[in-house]
């Protein structure tokens, strides 16, 4: 008993693609989704930092005196 060894199986030139599969209609269906999907996530991006920046300031806003004083750089004490 002669081992044979193992044939790769041969790529073939005029292999079918998915894209030879689907109509172009259907490509351009799916591609036209995948724009509208992208403009989606832009949006729900930029709202998200749109309110992120909002809710900064607001709590900028409402700091106490003590919270200010202990953020700020300058020495009191020489002000005395």
């Amino acid at each position: 008993m002669r081992k044979q060894p193992k044939q790769k199986p041969k790529k073939d030139d005029s292999a079918v693609t998915l894209g030879d599969m689907i109509s172009k209609d259907l490509l351009n269906q799916l591609k036209d989704k995948q724009q509208e999907l992208k403009l989606v996530e832009e949006r729900k991006k930029a709202e998200e930092e749109q309110q992120q920046r909002q809710e900064r300031r607001l709590k900028e806003k409402n700091k106490t005196f003590e919270e200010l004083l202990s953020e700020s750089n300058m020495n009191w004490k020489e002000f005395k």
